[in-house]
């Protein structure tokens, strides 16, 4: 019997007009950003729509708006597809707060409710500072390590082969990018973000997510979810909060995950949510496994066919 993963994305994935085409085709997709809509005392799903964009990119906006159009994605797939089952959970980065809502550890409001904090406080931090990250393409992971030593920057994302993406102050983030290539990656590309997430720069709003985490119920997940964290799956409800608060300063050991994963036998992944980097991702790290994904009616038409063949 095929072992399927869901995939829930992160930051960067979103853009105006997601979702919509979802909401105008299903009355469930509509639901859901009606009770988002009164949940966040806000209309999320017009920005989502209609933008602007400069709205929906803000990171207290733009964390909420993936995690709904994810969820409703995975709503969608549970109607659409017989009997449908699946075995194990991950998300990059804010995405890890849909996994845990998919595997029922967290409720899907109080999911909503954690990641706009999150993002109040990420932007918080990122106003508080001036950070920046960069994308280094085609070097090892020791020689990233190499770099970041020499100019101060962190490791962000280890997200596939060949791509890893630095975090830090903006002025070491120049530095970094002009080290990387001088020791031999193909590029290295400063990324539009507003702060430099993933590293000791967003510990201003470790606590903020720490308390707000602690007026949440956390029950035992029904399935394995992958922690980014560690690369491997959380083993322990109890320390699951604390290490949502960490993951906000770690390293996403995406690629980690995905072959924990592998080697836990899962050999289809599905990706739920706006646009489709984790499946290029997914194509770097392994080419054998089967990758579906669903951000859209045409995405979420061709991957029920799939399943329910």
């Amino acid at each position: 019997m095929v072992k399927t993963a869901l995939l829930f994305a992160g930051q960067g994935s979103q853009f105006v007009g997601m979702g919509q085409d979802l909401a105008k085709t299903h009355s469930t997709a509509q639901k859901f950003f009606s009770q988002a809509d009164e949940v966040l005392g806000y209309s999320l799903s017009e920005i989502c729509f209609s933008g602007p964009e400069e709205d929906l990119v803000r990171t207290e906006h733009a964390q909420p708006a993936i995690y709904l159009v994810g969820w409703i994605a995975f709503q969608l797939l549970r109607e659409q597809v017989s009997s449908f089952t699946f075995d194990a959970t991950a998300g990059l980065s804010l995405g890890e707060f849909t996994s845990l809502a998919a595997a029922e550890t967290i409720g899907f409001e109080d999911g909503l409710l954690l990641v706009r904090r999150r993002g109040e406080l990420m932007q918080e931090a990122c106003e508080a500072t001036s950070g920046g990250m960069a994308a280094i393409v085609g070097l090892a992971e020791e020689k990233v390590q190499e770099v970041c030593l020499q100019t101060g920057v962190h490791i962000a994302n280890l997200n596939c082969p060949g791509q890893i993406v630095v975090s830090g102050a903006a002025e070491k983030i120049v530095s970094a990018c002009e080290t990387a290539k001088n020791a031999g990656a193909k590029r290295a590309i400063p990324l539009t973000v507003a702060g430099a997430y993933h590293s000791p720069l967003m510990q201003s709003a470790k606590a903020g997510l720490a308390d707000a985490l602690s007026k949440v119920t956390i029950n035992s997940h029904k399935l394995p979810v992958f922690s980014n964290v560690t690369g491997q799956m959380h083993v322990s409800d109890e320390t699951i909060a604390e290490t949502m608060v960490d993951q906000v300063t770690s390293p996403v050991k995406w690629e980690a995950c995905i072959r924990a994963m592998i080697a836990h036998g899962v050999t289809r992944f599905i990706e739920l949510g706006p646009g489709s980097a984790l499946t290029g991702f997914m194509r770097r790290i392994d080419r054998e496994v089967e990758i579906l994904n669903v951000s859209d009616i045409d995405s979420l038409t061709k991957t029920a066919e799939v399943l329910n063949a």
